[in-house]
């Protein structure tokens, strides 16, 4: 599937018309400060899409000037994540590989003028730009010499101011209506060790200052962002122009997209991580790529998601309908079709002989020829859903068992029950049925019409595993932090079994239990003990 056409796409082809490009190069340069989450994967497939569609390339360039946040684990998980959603990059770049020529460039802002060193804390910076209703104030030290701040800026550079004692600010306009051109700060001072560059450097540029020279350095020639940086485009061309960059880069933004009940925010992730609210970066109920991969989400579902819900100048939110949808759709094509049972209650026939266990030759997809087949076991002792049993037929539209009643196992035969043996407590411990031989499955039986068709796993074979089920971690009509919001029973876990041929799947590998959902091997699953993580339900719920 290719990305539609879009206000971005059109700016694309008539640059190109125009020749204005004779190429298009984009890229996506997220901060190495997290894992990449849907909202990243959005960006990731935009800008390699666009590129893709017209011959173009795209990098990949970490944004690495915070060495406070900063890791090299993160780096490499970005790199997988984004070959994993099926794209690969025409260059690897880091920002901080440009420090020198950042540094250069601030000079000549200074040289020119246009940039000085700022000795007021930052709290009086901040009183002195003022707010969107009054001008700002200037800094008293806006109007030093060139030489002076050439000479700070140097020590700044050297090690010789203290951390938090200076900046360099761009001087621009205070009395601007856009507050990022009131001479915003464009380096400060940090001895953090760096995860790229070591100690070589303790000035580090701001990201208003180095992503546009980041930019063009790489000659990209549309570089795109979203809706919140529409404010700091006149920034943007000003630092490229004024840094007498030699290659021109148009920075364009496009609408954020959100999904119902969806954490869309990494500051807000990284919070969950920290405070031990979920087990990690790649807990199955977090957006990120990591949880979604691990959750059992599929590269092409979620580029089909990003490319059906195309591209708009609004923000705008979506309904978290879509992505499953596009997720069966998915998968429906090629999970591997089993039986399992997450709530167990058994049955025994008590007409089929004891000791004989039968087995039953059955296709693993209806649709996949190709997938072939796999042997069900059937004998005296079954399991079925709990769910699927009532001790009377509640109504009309009830199509399970129930006491006195037939129903078909699929596979198999039709079986009735015929008694219910409870517990001391009341409650159910398991049922009798019997079974009719001539009802077996692709025998052509018709004369009667069971009450519905339901699952099994046979009960000397049946395989342990643990069903891992989530929900949403925080729902949008709640009110509070992320942390009092967040659900502590969105993972439920449930005791159940499947049929032995699940113990022929590994870990990520995907199936379809009937009548209950899609499912994926998860990666604490070992040879002792068989963890399954529900990905999506058969249907939409709503």
């Amino acid at each position: 599937m290719s990305i539609q056409s879009n206000f971005i796409k059109s700016i694309m082809e008539t640059d190109l018309e125009t020749k204005k490009h004779s190429e298009i190069i984009t890229r996506f340069p997220p901060e190495p400060n997290g894992f990449l989450h849907i909202g990243h994967a959005r960006a990731i497939i935009t800008n390699f899409e666009l590129a893709n569609s017209f011959g173009g390339k795209t990098n990949l360039r970490f944004d690495d000037t915070n060495p406070s946040k900063e890791d090299d684990i993160f780096v490499q998980n970005i790199i997988s994540d984004i070959r994993w959603l099926g794209y690969e990059p025409d260059g690897i770049y880091y920002a901080s590989d440009y420090f020198e020529e950042m540094y250069e460039r601030a000079c000549i802002l200074i040289k020119k003028g246009l940039a000085y060193v700022d000795e007021s804390s930052p709290e009086d910076i901040k009183n002195m730009r003022g707010s969107t209703g009054t001008k700002g104030v200037e800094s008293p030290y806006r109007n030093r010499s060139i030489d002076e701040n050439m000479t700070l800026f140097q020590a700044m550079k050297d090690g010789k101011k203290e951390e938090g004692s200076c900046v360099l600010r761009a001087k621009i306009d205070m009395s601007s209506p856009n507050m990022n051109m009131r001479d915003p700060v464009i380096y400060r001072i940090s001895f953090d060790h760096h995860h790229h560059r070591g100690n070589d450097w303790v000035i580090y540029p701001m990201y208003d200052f180095a992503h546009p020279i980041e930019d063009a350095i790489e000659g990209i020639t549309h570089s795109l962002c979203s809706l919140e940086f529409e404010d700091h485009r006149p920034l943007y061309d000003w630092v490229v122009r004024e840094t007498e960059m030699p290659k021109v880069p148009r920075q364009i933004e496009f609408g954020r997209l959100t999904i119902e009940n969806t954490v869309m925010s990494k500051r807000y992730l990284r919070q969950l991580v920290e405070e031990n609210k979920v087990v990690g970066w790649d807990d199955p109920r977090m957006p990120t790529l990591k949880g979604l991969r691990r959750r059992g989400y599929t590269p092409e579902a979620i580029r089909r998601f990003i490319l059906e819900s195309g591209l708009s100048k609004i923000n705008s939110t979506i309904d978290s309908s879509m992505l499953d949808a596009a997720l069966r759709d998915d998968l429906n094509l090629k999970a591997p079709r089993l039986m399992a049972v997450k709530d167990p209650l058994k049955v025994i026939i008590t007409n089929y002989p004891e000791n004989q266990v039968e087995m039953l030759e059955v296709e693993l997809h209806p649709d996949i020829e190709s997938l072939g087949t796999r042997s069900i076991p059937f004998s005296r002792e079954l399991y079925i859903e709990r769910e699927d049993f009532e001790i009377e037929k509640p109504n009309k539209k009830y199509k399970r068992l129930y006491l006195g009643g037939e129903v078909r196992l699929f596979h198999a035969y039709f079986i009735t029950c015929t008694k219910v043996i409870y517990k001391k407590d009341g409650s159910i411990d398991y049922l009798e049925a019997t079974y009719d031989i001539e009802t077996k499955s692709g025998s052509g039986f018709d004369a009667r019409k069971p009450n519905g068709t339901i699952h099994f796993v046979e009960a000397t074979q049946a395989v342990p595993v643990t069903f891992n089920v989530f929900g949403p971690m925080v729902l949008d009509e709640e009110e509070g932090d992320i942390i009092s919001r967040f659900k502590e029973d969105s993972w439920q876990t449930y005791q159940g079994y499947a049929e032995p041929y699940i113990t022929s799947l590994n870990i990520e590998d995907k199936c379809q239990f009937k009548r209950l959902g899609f499912y994926t091997i998860d990666k604490e699953t070992n040879n002792h003990e068989i963890f399954i993580n529900e990905i999506v339900t058969l249907k939409s719920s709503k």
